[in-house]
Parts: C-alpha cells; structure tokens; sequence
C-alpha cells in the first residue's frame, strides 16, 4: 500500500522514467501461438501393400550393402596383388 503511494507521488511529479527496454532473446511466444500441437497426430494406418514395400527396400538395401562389401573385398584383393576370394 505504502510502495503504491510512493509510485503515484513520484510519477505525479514526473520522477520516474517508464520507458522500457526488452531484450528480444528473453521474449518467448506461448507454446500455442508458437504452432504447437493441440493433439496427437492422427495413427497412419499401415496395410499389407506397405509392408510387402517395406520388406522390398529392406531386401534391395541388403543387397547393395551386400555388393558393397564385395566390391570392397575386390579392392582390397587387387591392391594386395592376391586373387579375390569366393565367400
């Protein structure tokens, strides 16, 4: 009550000085207005034609990954001078 008074005296006799300075790093937006989500996303439902996709790039990844070790193994060989082996 008593700090109340004091302010309106002193700002009644132009005493105190309102302008205000922020920082704009401290300013952070509320977590809605900052494009947070209200809900979950909605479940993706998978079927079967994504499964026989996902097991297909699975098997095309292995693969590559298969003939990049051979490829790697044939360099090795050659700069070695030895034949490649057969795994």
């Amino acid at each position: 009550m008593l700090l109340h008074r004091v302010r309106a005296e002193a700002d009644a006799a132009a005493e105190i000085d309102w302008d205000i300075s922020v920082d704009s790093t401290s300013v952070r937006a509320h977590h809605h207005a900052a494009g947070a989500r209200h809900a979950p996303p909605p479940a993706v439902k998978r079927g079967f034609a994504w499964a026989v996709k996902a097991a297909r790039i699975r098997a095309e990844l292995i693969d590559r990954l298969a003939e990049a070790v051979r490829e790697v193994r044939r360099s090795a060989a050659r700069a070695a001078g030895s034949p490649p082996r057969s795994t």
